[in-house]
């Protein structure tokens, strides 16, 4: 195999989770919506404000290395909602869908063999695909593991499936 396909492979794997992490799918899969709003201990979010906020960083991402003119909003307060914002079961899988339509286009771009992922990228020449790709890559798989600790906090996983049990 060569170094780029190389590359490119651990680049898709690094975005979906294939490797060493929970994936976004087993996180978010048939999380009780029941909980969706739901704060746990020591967090000022729900498990929806880190999936919104997953989504419209990601988005961020996507937007500034396909557009040219696009300047990100004013952070931190874009990119989260409102600690008192909640949710319903229509808005938490418009957040699913608008994360994973936004991660495909970022696995595309690593699947591509015509994206240059190492030259600047024109408009920002300090930054290049490889980089942002790794940025959402990382960003998503920190939130990912944020997801799963609410979910275990909550005791939402499936009977049997569980992130972590202390008694053994």
């Amino acid at each position: 195999m060569e170094k780029e396909d190389l590359i490119r492979k651990e680049l898709l794997a690094l975005l979906t989770g294939d490797n060493a992490h929970m994936t976004f799918e087993e996180a978010v899969d048939g999380f009780p919506i029941s909980g969706i709003n739901a704060k746990v201990p020591n967090m000022p979010y729900s498990a929806w404000h880190i999936l919104e906020h997953m989504r419209r960083a990601q988005q961020d991402i996507v937007w500034f290395i396909q557009d040219p003119g696009y300047v990100s909003p004013p952070w931190p307060e874009a990119f989260f909602p409102s600690p008192a914002e909640s949710a319903d079961a229509a808005e938490w899988e418009e957040s699913v869908r608008g994360f994973l339509k936004d991660r495909a286009v970022l696995e595309e771009m690593a699947r591509d063999r015509q994206t240059d992922l190492y030259g600047p990228i024109p408009h920002a020449k300090t930054y290049t695909i490889y980089r942002e790709i790794l940025l959402a890559a990382d960003h998503n798989a920190y939130h990912t593991g944020e997801l799963a600790l609410i979910r275990q906090e909550l005791q939402a996983w499936p009977p049997g499936q569980v992130l972590y049990d202390a008694d053994g």
